[in-house]
């Protein structure tokens, strides 16, 4: 009976053993994001897990000029202020690095079974949206997860087939001096009819070295071609381009210096500083910053034209494969926030990625005339082509 006793008593203590153990000791101490939870409290009016969690990390990769990276080194601690569980690891990579591109890591990544890559969010245009459909690494998005993409032009997302937010934008447009051209041209058949009546006043660059002259040249190649052709990179469409370099043919005895194209946006941008010529077609986000930086005379005018310039956003692409995507949504909400968006235009000169009517009416005001009409253009490959022929049917002649 007493070795009964002793047996009993040992199992006793043995199951409030496992049991102590069980409730102690068997806990994960990672929470859904796979981020190692804080230290548990032992007191049973503990906060949960979740709330007492380290901040939740994600990576963001970007790349462009130093003005991006300002931007960016101002946008994440505001939003780190505001929402203390979450961290914006920020991986800058500056125009003209590195030998693989972040798009080409993300693929890789994705067909080795390697997840994300450790690249949750990234920074890029169009084309890249476009090709990341393609190899299906972007996650959808919705206003679930986001709710400020309500405040994105309903076009804009289906464009990209809710793909990517459009977080900021800009566009080429005819830039003149108002003092001179009282009466700017509203089309481009009147544009190019305004060229040739005013030889010598107007100056486009050479389209291989920025994106304002490419635009000028992309624009009145296709100028009579159907619309979805500018959303086309079949190498068939270059038969069609035959009346649009005829054009620019003719137009080289009425450009600057009667067939002298500048290098760079911003050898136009200097020809209208100067004075040399009255138009050009600019990027509105250059022309905004050298006039609020008083580099160009307060007299410079912006107008769009019809059919439009191209022009359109920069794009925030979520890796489908990311375990961060509550935490990238959390940050995504906050960039399309109307007070995110005024620290936006104010670092980068460019439209809001939001509809103005979200803005304040002074932002609204500002951007009146400008930032509607134009278009983008996805022609991929198309645009060396371009480049080539150009090259050897306008600039040689």
């Amino acid at each position: 009976m007493i070795r009964l006793k002793k047996t009993l008593t040992t199992l006793c203590a043995l199951t409030l053993t496992v049991m102590v153990m069980a409730g102690c000791g068997s806990k994960d101490n990672s929470n859904a994001e796979g981020t190692p939870a804080a230290s548990n409290n032992t007191s049973s009016n503990a906060a949960s897990p979740a709330e007492n969690a380290e901040p939740v990390e994600f990576q963001f990769y970007f790349t462009g000029s130093q003005n991006v990276k300002d931007l960016w080194d101002t946008l994440i601690p505001m939003f780190e202020k505001q929402n203390d569980k979450v961290k914006v690891k920020e991986v800058y990579i500056p125009s003209g690095t590195g030998s693989e591109s972040t798009y080409d890591r993300i693929l890789a990544a994705k067909q080795a079974g390697k997840g994300s890559g450790d690249i949750d969010l990234y920074e890029d245009g169009i084309n890249v949206v476009t090709q990341g459909g393609k190899d299906d690494v972007w996650s959808a998005l919705d206003t679930t997860g986001i709710p400020n993409l309500a405040n994105i032009d309903a076009e804009t997302m289906s464009d990209v087939s809710n793909l990517a937010v459009p977080y900021r934008s800009s566009a080429v447009l005819l830039a003149y001096d108002s003092s001179k051209v009282t009466n700017p041209p509203t089309t481009l058949d009147e544009l190019l009819e305004w060229i040739k009546q005013n030889p010598e006043k107007f100056a486009y660059n050479d389209p291989s070295t920025g994106g304002a002259g490419s635009s000028f040249v992309t624009t009145v190649l296709y100028k009579d071609l159907p619309e979805e052709d500018i959303h086309n990179s079949d190498p068939a469409i270059m038969a069609k381009w035959d009346s649009g370099f005829n054009t620019l043919k003719e137009l080289g005895k009425y450009v600057y210096g009667k067939g002298i194209y500048p290098k760079k946006n911003q050898g136009t941008l200097d020809l209208l500083t100067s004075g040399e010529v009255e138009m050009i077609p600019a990027w509105s986000d250059m022309v905004l910053q050298q006039l609020n930086e008083k580099l160009l005379p307060d007299t410079v005018k912006m107008q769009q034209i019809t059919p439009g310039f191209n022009g359109g956003p920069t794009y925030l692409m979520v890796n489908k494969l990311s375990e961060k995507k509550d935490a990238v949504n959390q940050f995504l909400n906050f960039v399309l926030s109307p007070e995110a968006q005024a620290v936006i235009v104010d670092k980068m000169n460019g439209f809001p990625g939001i509809q103005l009517t979200q803005m304040s009416q002074e932002m609204q005001d500002k951007f009146k005339g400008v930032s509607e009409g134009f278009r983008t253009f996805n022609i991929g490959d198309l645009g060396t082509e371009i480049n080539k022929r150009w090259q050897s049917d306008v600039a040689a002649q």
